[in-house]
């Protein structure tokens, strides 16, 4: 394949997919025009957030095979008019999620102990104890809004600081062992630290305006490692000035450009932001959650390997019978109206050994090694089995997910959003052509021992 390097990155990204065999070019300076005078001829692109990728430019790459965008999400890309194209859309969040959930924690103890003001004040030759007496951790509900990659990592973060941690999502049944969901109410109810860590979406966008402010109980501190759109910085000032919110952790910004790369064209600030500079209850800096010596090796490999595995490995299966699809049910979903006194029902005449999730059945795969079906029931309003109506849903097992969902989608199979990665696998949706809600999950069984 020929692929066309649109954004400086870690030389193993070039390194590794010439090492596939992919035929690399680089172009880092040309305009948004020139290069797409000259896309058809390139199969692959890899791109951070240089411009948009729209459906002119698609619409021009009529050879394209996938984009590949070195970070954790794809607001650059018109995801839906790639998918009708036929173009695999790959990102890496695995890659930085550690490097946010440093920041993050880094970010809060920095706001809690006024390292910031402090540090400041001594360099202007002030010795000031008792005003900078700080705050500590432990004790403190933190909410997290968004548990998925990033999410996970600031949770892992938090253990050993004695603190409860909770978190919204709306996806059901991503909770684990660091992190206990709820819903979004509850989390509003208890948290006195929120993190925001979702992607960029309708929902996510102008999330946190003074509604949703409103709803907290207690007076909280606010961290965003994610998407600057995420906040309204109009109604997060109001929220500072009357102490609704106690401090602000802001690695992303309202004003952002796509790039990321700047501000403001010109020195006409808002008067939020210029607020917000010479607070000192907020914490800044430059997009740089995600942004380590160690994130940006651990992307580039994050993309070498996707790339990999969906073309690569493809291209070693002679034949479609060879490919390995399911290989065992992985669990039963099904709605019902009362999913707690249901898992009591089963538990007390059939013994099953319920929690929180359910049940889990132990059983020995062909290599002889621990595998596992979940069984869960789910309250009957829940969105997890969408776009179906149905009142169940199967999740499948399969030994290769990327491989497999490659080849449903040459298959003409819908999908059904992307595949997501976990601590305990991979997972991705499908419909069957009675639009029932297929879930399939390449498993990681040990995480589970």
């Amino acid at each position: 394949m020929k692929v066309l390097l649109i954004d400086t990155n870690h030389a193993i990204l070039q390194t590794g997919l010439e090492k596939l065999g992919c035929i690399c070019d680089e172009d880092y300076n040309s305009s948004k025009q020139q290069i797409e005078d000259k896309i058809a001829t390139y199969n692959g692109i890899v791109i951070r957030s240089r411009f948009n990728i729209d459906q002119q430019f698609l619409d021009k790459a009529i050879n394209l095979k996938f984009i590949a965008r070195v970070g954790a999400g794809l607001e650059s890309i018109d995801v839906e008019y790639a998918n009708k194209k036929g173009v695999h859309l790959i990102s890496a969040p695995e890659g930085n999620s550690n490097a946010v959930g440093e920041h993050a924690l880094g970010m809060i103890l920095s706001l809690f102990n006024n390292l910031k003001k402090s540090d400041q004040e001594i360099r202007e030759g002030k010795w000031l104890r008792e005003a900078n007496r700080g705050v500590e951790l432990e004790g403190k509900t933190i909410g997290i809004i968004g548990y998925g990659n990033m999410g996970k990592a600031f949770a892992k973060k938090l253990k050993g600081f004695d603190v409860e941690v909770i978190c919204y999502d709306i996806k059901e049944g991503v909770g684990d062992e660091n992190c206990n969901q709820v819903s979004l109410e509850e989390l509003q109810l208890k948290s006195t630290v929120l993190s925001i860590h979702t992607p960029f979406n309708e929902l996510s966008h102008k999330m946190v305006n003074s509604n949703f402010i409103a709803n907290f109980k207690y007076p909280f501190y606010l961290i965003n490692t994610a998407r600057g759109s995420a906040v309204v910085t109009d109604d997060l000032v109001e929220a500072l000035i009357s102490k609704k919110i106690i401090g602000a952790c802001l690695d992303v910004l309202e004003y952002e450009k796509l790039s990321f790369e700047n501000l403001f064209e010109n020195d006409n600030l808002p008067e939020a932001f210029n607020y917000l500079i010479n607070a000192d209850n907020v914490l800044l800096s430059p997009h740089i959650a995600g942004w380590t010596k160690e994130s940006k090796v651990k992307l580039a490999q994050v993309i070498v390997d996707k790339v990999e595995a969906i073309f690569y490995s493809t291209a070693k299966t002679k034949k479609t019978s060879e490919i390995k699809r399911v290989t065992g049910i992985g669990g039963i979903f099904f709605k019902t109206e009362n999913p707690s006194k249901l898992k009591d029902w089963y538990k007390t005449h059939l013994g099953f050994n319920t929690d929180d999730y359910g049940c889990t059945f132990w059983w020995k795969n062909n290599h002889n090694k621990p595998a596992s079906t979940q069984w869960s029931p789910f309250k009957n309003d829940t969105n997890y089995f969408s776009p179906s109506s149905k009142d169940f849903m199967f999740n499948y097992r399969v030994e290769n997910l990327t491989v497999l969902m490659s080849k449903l989608k040459e298959e003409g199979v819908k999908i059904v959003g992307e595949i997501e990665e976990y601590e305990y696998g991979k997972f991705s949706w499908i419909t069957d052509p009675e639009g029932n809600k297929i879930e399939l999950w390449e498993p990681i069984d040990s995480s589970f021992l």
